[in-house]
C-alpha cells in the first residue's frame, strides 16, 4: 500500500469548514508509530467489498492502532456500506474505486473514492424497502462515535465520502 500523506487534519484537503474535529497535531512533536496514510484500489465488483474489510482491518491490527473493538467493527460497517455503494451505483463510470485509511494520533479516516460524479445524499428510505440506508447506516455510526462525515467532489471529476471517527486509546490495565 501506497502512503500519500494528507497531513495532520482527519479531512481531506478541502475539507467541509463545519465539520468539527481540528487538527490535532502538534507541528513539533513526533509522529505515533501507527500513523500515516495508506491507499489501495480494487475493481467495482462485488467480491472488493469483503476483500477491501478485510484489508482495513487488517492494515489497523499490522499498524497497532489503538481502537477498540467496538470502533473497529463500525469502521469495518462503514467501509463495506461505502464499497458496497460504489460497485452498485458507480461501477458503470467507475470500473476501479480506492479505499484510503488515514491514522493520526487522535482520528483515525477512512474514505471511499471513484470516478463518478453524482453524489449522493443520505434520504430517508421507505420501511418497505430493503436497500438505500447505506449512507443513513455511515451518519448514525459516524455520529455515535463522535466523528464526523461528508462527501465532496475530486479534481477529476469523481467523488470521495470519508468517516473520520475519533480514537479511543485502549486503557491498559
Amino acid at each position: 500500500m501506497d502512503n500519500h500523506g494528507r497531513g495532520p487534519d482527519p479531512r481531506p484537503e478541502g475539507g467541509a469548514d463545519d465539520a468539527p474535529l481540528e487538527s490535532l497535531a502538534d507541528p513539533g512533536r513526533r509522529p505515533l508509530p501507527y500513523e500515516g496514510v495508506w491507499r489501495f484500489t480494487a475493481p467495482a465488483l462485488d467480491a472488493s467489498v469483503p476483500q477491501a474489510r478485510h484489508a482495513v482491518r487488517d492494515l489497523l491490527l499490522r499498524q497497532g492502532v489503538p481502537v477498540s473493538e467496538d470502533l473497529v467493527q463500525g469502521l469495518l460497517l462503514i467501509v463495506s456500506e461505502l464499497v458496497t455503494n460504489a460497485v452498485r451505483h458507480a461501477a458503470l463510470l467507475s470500473p476501479t474505486l480506492a479505499v484510503e485509511v488515514a491514522v493520526g494520533a487522535e482520528w483515525v479516516r477512512v474514505a471511499v473514492e471513484d470516478n463518478h460524479p453524482y453524489r449522493p445524499t443520505a434520504l430517508e428510505a421507505d420501511h418497505e424497502e430493503t436497500n438505500g440506508r447505506g449512507l443513513l447506516l455511515v451518519r448514525e455510526i459516524t455520529r455515535e462515535a463522535g466523528g464526523v462525515c461528508d462527501v465532496e467532489h475530486t479534481a477529476g471529476g469523481g467523488k470521495v465520502i470519508w468517516a473520520a471517527l475519533p480514537l479511543k486509546p485502549l486503557r491498559m490495565p
